[in-house]
């Protein structure tokens, strides 16, 4: 079955950058789209990023210049590189990822989390001022 576990945690200050991971298994990239999502204090699940199949790329307003998602196809990991990070991106970072439907065109991605069904447990990044 689908499984995805994240690394990668960690505490920075305002401006520093962190890199996760998320090491996925279970699936082939070609029928699958993913996506890295995070959970602040507000409890709301956010899609910062999301890679399709094709390695088509969509991001955040909140993120875009940023962070990049990136997949390692030979080793079947999903990073996610954050540069100029601040407190407001704090929070518990998910990976996730769905199967792509046929009907889905393979650069096309999803940031919303209803419409994912395998996730990972989370890596927690903290910033500081």
């Amino acid at each position: 079955q689908v499984q995805l576990v994240e690394s990668g945690a960690g505490s920075v200050q305002t401006g520093g950058s962190l890199r996760l991971a998320c090491a996925a298994s279970g699936f082939t990239y070609q029928n699958y789209y993913m996506a890295w999502f995070r959970q602040g204090s507000e409890k709301r699940r956010e899609g910062v990023a999301c890679i399709a199949s094709d390695g088509s790329t969509n991001y955040a307003d909140s993120v875009q210049g940023r962070f990049t998602v990136s997949l390692d196809k030979r080793e079947n990991t999903l990073y996610l590189q954050m540069h100029s990070l601040t407190p407001e991106d704090t929070g518990m970072y998910y990976c996730a990822a769905r199967r792509r439907s046929p009907y889905t065109s393979s650069w096309w991605c999803s940031r919303s989390s209803s419409d994912f069904d395998n996730w990972g447990q989370g890596t927690q990044v903290t910033v500081s001022s």
